[in-house]
C-alpha cells in the first residue's frame, strides 16, 4: 500500500512573503478593507478569514470583480457627494430662529443647543441629527450665530441662527383686556 502525504483541504497561493495570500471580502479591523489583497499566516487564513467567509482566495477573476464593485460604488459615492452639496448650499440660504427665555441684560436663563436648532429645522423641513450641528459652546446669549453643519466627509455649512427672547403670555393677555377698557 503506498502512503501518501495527507494534505489539509486545498493549496493556497502564497505571497511574495511566504503567507497565505487573500482577498477581504469585509473589512477586517488591523488588517485591511474589503477588496485588499492581504498576505496572512496559514493558520490565521485556514482558521479564521475563511471559515467566518471574511476572505477568499486572491484569482484574477476575484480582482476584476472587486474593481467592478469598486468603480460602481465610487460612482454612488460621488452622487451622495452632490446631493450633500446641493443640500448644504440650501441650508446656507436658510436661518432659523429660535426663542428662550431671557433676562432684560440679553443672558438666557437656560441654554440653546444642537437639540433647539434641529428641532427649528425640522420645522422648515430639513432633517438633521444633533451630531451634525457643531457648536463651540452653548448659545447662552440672545443675538445672531453662525452654526456650522457637518454633513458628511468634510461637507459643511453655515446656518444662522438667531436667538430671541420669548414673547410672554403676559402681553398676550394683557391687550385684550385693555382693548375692553378703550371699549367702556
Amino acid at each position: 500500500m503506498p502512503t501518501t502525504k495527507k494534505t489539509y483541504g486545498k493549496r493556497l497561493p502564497r505571497g511574495r512573503n511566504g503567507g497565505i495570500e487573500l482577498m477581504l471580502i469585509q473589512d477586517v479591523d488591523h488588517l485591511g478593507k474589503q477588496g485588499d489583497v492581504v498576505s496572512v499566516r496559514p493558520g490565521y487564513a485556514n482558521n479564521y478569514l475563511l471559515p467566518q467567509a471574511l476572505a477568499t482566495v486572491a484569482t484574477e477573476h476575484h480582482k476584476r470583480m472587486v474593481d467592478k464593485h469598486r468603480a460602481r460604488l465610487n460612482e454612488i459615492q460621488k452622487a451622495r457627494m452632490a446631493g450633500l452639496r446641493e443640500f448644504g448650499d440650501q441650508l446656507a440660504k436658510q436661518s432659523v430662529t429660535i426663542e428662550a427665555n431671557a433676562n432684560d441684560e440679553g443672558h438666557l436663563y437656560g441654554s440653546v443647543g444642537p437639540t433647539e436648532i434641529v428641532n427649528a429645522l425640522k420645522r422648515l423641513e430639513y432633517t438633521i441629527t444633533a451630531d451634525q450641528v457643531r457648536l463651540k459652546g452653548p448659545l447662552k446669549e440672545l443675538g445672531l450665530y453662525t452654526v456650522k453643519i457637518h454633513l458628511g466627509h468634510e461637507i459643511e455649512s453655515d446656518l444662522k441662527v438667531w436667538v430671541v427672547p420669548m414673547v410672554s403670555d403676559e402681553h398676550a393677555e394683557k391687550k385684550p383686556v385693555e382693548k375692553a377698557a378703550e371699549k367702556k
